[in-house]
């Protein structure tokens, strides 16, 4: 299982995940990163993540726009959960995994029942939802007093709880526990527990649980499941003590031997219902209490009101995330919807031709004609290729990959398209040249991969160009010394390709053929040229034809880049 994640938030690799482990991950351009980032402004070798023994920690190397970390440039920086990292035009998110908050939140807390020995809460204190709203308001009013201090900090806490709240990078449960977190910390509780009421059953079940430095972590939290139950039913916020506001209750009595603990639970109030609530307490030992000469309370009305406030914006924050998940399936549905209705069609072509063949080839062996039968199954040949090329683009499309690196000759793969591609570029007129420079080297790359990129680039120029009556397609390879690239070119003289679809031409089936097309094949080709840390750049004239050229950095075992770097 990995320690961490990083989320590609912002960028070219937006949505993309990568697995930390507790070794060093190295972030770049270049291929060989385990955390390999296409954004052209970042370093072939751009940072590391370590593990330190006690956490993650991301080291610069001396990289040419720099690393941030929630906007500070660091050189080294530990990690918190949470932390975005700034690399390029690209923003990752980290984020501590592994740690299972929800079954250490099951663990953790004893949900005991109203007539349970173990349950001797009574309620003290109680404040409403209104109560709640109008904290900000009173908050304004009592910075002129005396508790300005207090004031500031549950504003400023308030405030720290809405940017996580307005925040789109966490898990629920990620969110929740820096809720939590917070919570904790300004109303000075030593433990604490968010329970979310279950979609089905509707029933609170913990979902995650904190506790603050100090504290045994050992010690199971008893919650009241009578106050919980309360707290839900009215949309009130409680205090509750184990010692009864009576005066019977003095110092050493047996209540107090094991010393007052002291509770605070309040309903998490969202737009069109009520979430889960907030619980959180405090014990405060019996020799305290005694010395005390009674039964002081930890918790107060302010505190109180306070934790309603951040109860309502806890439950935004659960719905916030509800609504996101639906939009996301919602999405993913019609993204389905779409693609299945764009493969289909184009199978059923695929399918016609096939049909089509097999119907000569059938009236060929009817009538002994060798000649139908050949022509039919140059059909369905012609047909199966183009449904095998249809499967690998999909394969090749969805599941990032490890390239197969090798040591290879580029110009022996480009010969390789050429050599495939004459006897289509023959059948449609097509004027088809190759020009391959000598001085390119050797060196590493996924010759399969880039094979394919190539094939589909070259497809798409003869499709151009063969209803011109002097369509040509010229294919050359060339190697940048300066940059130490290698690239290839692919120039067609066809009619061109408008401004407004250059923009969406590597978009996921966006396709300027037509029904012809499938709008996999130039997605396909970016892909792969960006696992090799390149770029697809395409220059087109209308009616003067097109450009396109794929280049990327040079991978030799030999070779060492500019940044002191070797690749391997």
């Amino acid at each position: 299982m990995p320690n961490a994640m990083i989320l590609v938030i912002q960028g070219v690799d937006q949505g993309a995940r990568f697995e930390v482990a507790k070794t060093a991950a190295h972030i770049g351009r270049g291929v060989p990163n385990e955390i390999h980032i296409h954004d052209t402004e970042v370093s072939r070798r751009h940072a590391t993540i370590n593990w330190s023994g006690e956490g993650f920690t991301i080291t610069d190397h001396n990289s040419s726009n720099g690393t941030y970390v929630n906007g500070a440039p660091v050189r080294d920086k530990a990690l918190n959960s949470g932390d975005q990292i700034q690399l390029g035009r690209s923003t990752l998110l980290f984020t501590r995994v592994g740690d299972g908050e929800a079954t250490r939140a099951a663990d953790q807390i004893n949900l005991v029942g109203q007539h349970s020995g173990d349950d001797r809460s009574s309620i003290v204190g109680e404040v409403s939802q209104d109560a709640g709203r109008s904290l900000l308001a009173d908050a304004a009013h009592d910075a002129v007093a005396d508790d300005v201090g207090r004031t500031l900090v549950n504003l400023r806490t308030l405030y720290r709880i809405t940017e996580e709240v307005v925040s789109p990078s966490f898990s629920p449960d990620q969110l929740l526990n820096r809720i939590l977190d917070l919570t904790i910390e300004v109303v000075a509780a030593d433990r604490g527990c968010i329970l979310v009421s279950d979609a089905h059953t509707g029933k609170p079940i913990p979902r995650v649980f904190q506790h603050r430095g100090g504290v045994d972590a050992t010690q199971r939290m008893t919650v009241s499941r009578s106050i919980v139950d309360y707290v839900l039913q009215n949309g009130q916020g409680v205090r509750t003590s184990d010692a009864r506001s009576d005066r019977r209750f003095e110092p050493g009595q047996s209540i107090l031997q094991a010393g007052i603990r002291e509770a605070m639970c309040v309903p998490m109030q969202g737009r069109f219902g009520t979430l889960g609530a907030i619980y959180v307490d405090t014990t405060t030992p019996p020799e305290q209490v005694v010395m005390a000469g009674g039964t002081k309370n930890q918790f107060n009305e302010d505190q109180l009101r306070l934790l309603v406030a951040i109860g309502r914006q806890a439950a935004l924050a659960v719905e916030n995330n509800r609504y996101q998940q639906a939009f996301v399936h919602a999405e993913r549905l019609a993204a389905i919807g779409q693609t299945i209705a764009t493969l289909s069609h184009h199978i059923k072509n695929i399918l016609q031709g096939v049909r089509g063949g097999s119907y000569l080839i059938d009236m060929g062996l009817n009538d002994h004609d060798e000649q139908l039968v050949r022509k039919g199954w140059g059909i369905v040949e012609k047909n199966q290729n183009k449904i095998y090329h249809l499967v690998m683009d999909m394969l090749t499309f969805s599941k990032e990959r490890t390239p197969a690196f090798e040591h290879a000759s580029l110009n022996d793969t480009v010969s390789d398209v050429f050599e495939l591609m004459q006897s289509r570029a023959e059948e449609n007129n097509v004027e088809f040249q190759i020009k391959l420079d000598p001085k390119i080297p050797e060196s590493t790359f996924d010759a399969e991969g880039i094979h394919r990129a190539v094939l589909n680039i070259v497809t798409n120029a003869i499709d151009a160009v063969e209803a011109s009556e002097e369509g040509a397609v010229l294919i050359s390879t060339g190697y940048d010394e300066k940059e130490d690239s290698v690239h290839v070119s692919v120039v067609d003289n066809g009619p061109g390709i408008p401004d407004e679809q250059l923009q969406t031409i590597f978009n996921v089936f966006e396709s300027t053929k037509g029904g012809r097309g499938t709008g996999l094949g130039l997605a396909v080709s970016q892909k792969i040229i960006r696992e090799h840390g390149g770029e697809i750049s395409v220059t087109s004239e209308p009616n003067e034809g097109s450009r396109f050229l794929l280049a990327w950095p040079r991978i030799d075992e030999e070779h060492r880049h500019a940044d002191g770097q070797t690749q391997v």
